[in-house]
């Protein structure tokens, strides 16, 4: 009777066409159940954390993160209702408000579809359908908080140009011969003199206004005046170029005609006077004209920030070309003539198909992801300048207009067909960028669905969470370097419709926006998933359930201990799951006031919520045998099983019946036993348990038995290994 260990999860869960691919080297790390459980980048699975209650929606809301630094004060969620956005402040949930003018034009039907990029207090978003908007935080106004603005990003706004400056021209050392003609605005030329014998020419001169903030204003009309041309120019020649203040101005630039173009000359700071003493024109300074790429409604799909510059691509007009703004100037397209490096950029992708292009992202080079490949766009030098733009075909899979996620040294995006999950990495093999199918294995969990949202969760298990259009939550253990991508499935008691994660105090926090049916009517809730247990945390800290509320039982002076304590109105009339002081009681249902009936009177912390089920179960188990070859389609038993737990307290096990495999619900009417638990103390709740527990599992002589474990009460459950003696049959 062999004995066979399953010490590794780190495969997920899989689709059930691998349950006799034993070949695999992950097989025995492949799960057919892992429901409301992570697979751990250690190995070991463990029961998601239950997901607390914060406020009640008036509607459908989308969730965008807003994260000013990594300081939890910093960072805000923006819930994006039907007409306005609400900012919630992300240390602890509390509502920010409602400002007035941050109301939004997106219909919620496309809100998943918006693309988004923030620099410092500023959100740029873009949408096909809409012009490009922004929504900015100012300074607190008071000791309630910031103010938030949602507007249409209005291009190329800057102080207004000065007007047509008055140009004086003064001669200096000339022959006595030779006059200055002020009606022709030119020397009477002396053929005697070497300094007039030359024709006037016509000097044109620009001024443009610049503020505070080094934004520089359209130029000023050209005026022109008949002199010498500054080459032959003699001491005491000069020209003086005024012209009349520009409210806001802090200095000017003034600019002067060569060769048909104009060149800066000078700059004047707090005065409205310059005197050209044939200063040479610097043509690599020029003055700005107006260019907006995204009038008549040629609105952007994407949006991202490259090299300093803010990008965007996808237009209705032109769906292959991308647009960078001026270098350092994100609102600015103005265009200087000839064109230089730090000016805008307009590029078309050329291929042999219209490619649009449905996301950008910045990546060392900049990535684009278009319906048909996928590209990077970089230059010959350091950065992508308008003379200098190279575009390398790096993958033919297409892409969705999902935004893509940067995870350590990889872009992850959703395939153009099927919903496939597909990373691009740098490989040094091919000295280019590959990737992988990361749900080769579990397809059906994406394929004939849409992916509504993700988000990357960092810190503590390096999780993606991912909505399906369904309202079911999926999670994706994702570590590349060491090879792991496990998918789980999360189900909840009602549909998840959006979610986004920030940075916490301690780990990264996920916020969710769940549609749940409460008492006949249906309800949008903002909830975050509950902190993981730490090693420092005991049972009573433990927080397994949904939709959930911490409540402080505690006696007034001189009374006794209520039985009944209040905290749930959210759930009014549902059926809910209690721990009480980390003992759990069953299940009970809410009362008016959103009262509950403890069934035993104590002081401390009260968990309620909506209870669910973790569930986990390896595949059947399949490999070569010396004295029969393979097992595939043998009758096997299993006998003694050892269970070892991590900081776990309870749950039940039971073992598969013939058919099950590729149910995917086989796992509801299991026949289950529990996992013995005791506390140390009668009247005391009982302690994390870690360590072996041998149980003997009720399996009949099945080609595809296997075990199942799962947890119903709120409390944790972590399992590193199970370890069981299978007896193997004969082939039917």
């Amino acid at each position: 009777m062999p004995r066979i260990n399953w010490a590794n999860f780190t495969g997920g869960l899989v689709t059930t066409t691998l349950s006799s691919r034993y070949d695999l080297q992950k097989f025995h790390t492949f799960l057919q159940a892992c429901t409301n459980a992570i697979p751990d980048i250690h190995g070991n699975v463990e029961r998601r954390p239950g997901m607390e209650y914060i406020a009640t929606l008036s509607g459908c809301a989308y969730l965008l993160p807003f994260q000013f630094s990594s300081a939890p004060e910093d960072n805000f969620i923006l819930a994006f209702h039907c007409s306005c956005t609400i900012v919630y402040c992300g240390t602890n949930g509390c509502c920010a408000g409602c400002v007035v003018g941050c109301t939004h034009p997106y219909c919620m039907n496309h809100l998943c579809e918006v693309d988004y990029a923030q620099v410092a207090d500023v959100v740029y978003f873009a949408h096909c359908c809409y012009p490009l908007y922004k929504l900015s935080r100012t300074d607190k106004t008071n000791a309630s908080g910031y103010c938030w603005c949602m507007q249409c990003v209005a291009l190329n706004q800057s102080l207004s140009a000065p007007s047509t400056p008055t140009v004086t021209a003064t001669r200096g050392m000339v022959c006595g011969c030779c006059d200055w003609n002020s009606s022709a605005g030119c020397y009477n030329c002396c053929y005697c003199c070497p300094y007039t014998m030359n024709m006037c020419s016509c000097l044109g001169y620009k001024v443009s206004a610049v503020d505070c903030d080094g934004i520089e204003s359209l130029p000023s009309s050209a005026r022109c005046i008949m002199f010498r041309y500054p080459t032959d120019w003699v001491a005491g020649d000069h020209v003086t170029v005024s012209w009349s203040a520009v409210s806001g101005a802090c200095e000017y630039n003034i600019y002067r005609d060569s060769a048909g173009y104009y060149g800066l000359i000078g700059v004047a700071c707090g005065c409205t006077r310059f005197v050209d003493e044939n200063y040479e024109p610097d043509m690599t300074v020029t003055p700005k004209e107006d260019w907006n790429p995204f009038e008549s409604d040629n609105n952007p799909c994407s949006v991202t920030f490259h090299h300093q510059r803010l990008t965007i691509g996808g237009t209705k007009d032109a769906p292959s070309s991308f647009y960078m703004s001026r270098t350092g100037d994100f609102e600015s397209f103005r265009k200087s003539r000839p064109l230089q490096d730090d000016d805008p950029i307009e590029y078309m992708v050329s291929s042999n198909a219209v490619d649009d292009i449905h996301w950008l992202v910045s990546f060392g080079s900049l990535f684009l992801g278009t319906s048909g490949a996928e590209y990077t766009a970089d230059s010959s030098g350091a950065a992508i300048t308008p003379s200098d733009v190279r575009i390398n075909t790096q993958s033919y899979w297409g892409s969705k207009n999902l935004k893509p996620l940067i995870i350590g040294s990889a872009i992850l995006h959703e395939q153009r067909l099927g919903s496939h999950i597909r990373e691009i990495a740098y490989n040094w093999e091919i000295d280019g960028y590959a990737g992988n199918d990361l749900s080769l294995l579990a397809p059906e969990l994406v394929e004939g669905h849409k992916i509504i949202q993700w988000a990357f969760q960092q810190s503590p298990g390096s999780n993606i969470w991912i909505v399906r259009d369904d309202g079911v939550l999926l999670c994706l253990t994702y570590m590349r370097e060491q090879n792991i991508y496990a998918w789980s499935k999360h189900t909840t008691k009602g549909r998840v419709i959006s979610v986004c994660v920030l940075c916490g105090e301690s780990e990264d926090v996920l916020w969710l926006v769940v549609a749940r049916q409460v008492n006949g009517q249906e309800k949008y809730f903002l909830e975050r998933m509950h902190l993981r247990l730490r090693e420092d945390d005991d049972v009573t800290d433990s927080f397994y359930v949904d939709s959930g509320v911490v409540i402080k039982n505690a006696a007034n002076a001189g009374q006794a201990v209520p039985t009944t304590v209040c905290g749930a109105c959210h759930l009014v009339g549902e059926t809910v799951s209690v721990l009480n002081v980390g003992s759990p009681e069953g299940e009970q249902t809410v009362g008016e006031n959103g009262s509950i009936e403890l069934q035993y009177a104590t002081e401390g912390k009260v968990v309620v919520g909506l209870p669910y089920d973790s569930v986990i179960s390896p595949l059947p188990v399949e490999t070569d045998t010396q004295q029969a070859g393979s097992t595939t389609g043998m009758h096997r038993a299993y006998g003694k099983t050892t269970l070892r737990f991590y900081r776990s307290l309870g749950g039940q096990y039971a073992a598969t019946k013939q058919g099950d495999l590729g149910n995917e619900d086989f796992w509801e009417d299991a026949e289950y036993y529990d996992i013995p638990y005791l506390p140390e103390y009668w009247g005391e709740p009982c302690k994390l348990f870690t360590g072996d527990i041998d149980v003997t599992l009720p399996s009949g002589q099945d080609t595809d038995t296997s075990i199942i474990l799962k947890q119903s009460q709120p409390l944790p459950f972590r399992v590193t290994s199970i370890t069981t003696n299978v007896d193997f049959g004969e082939a039917p």
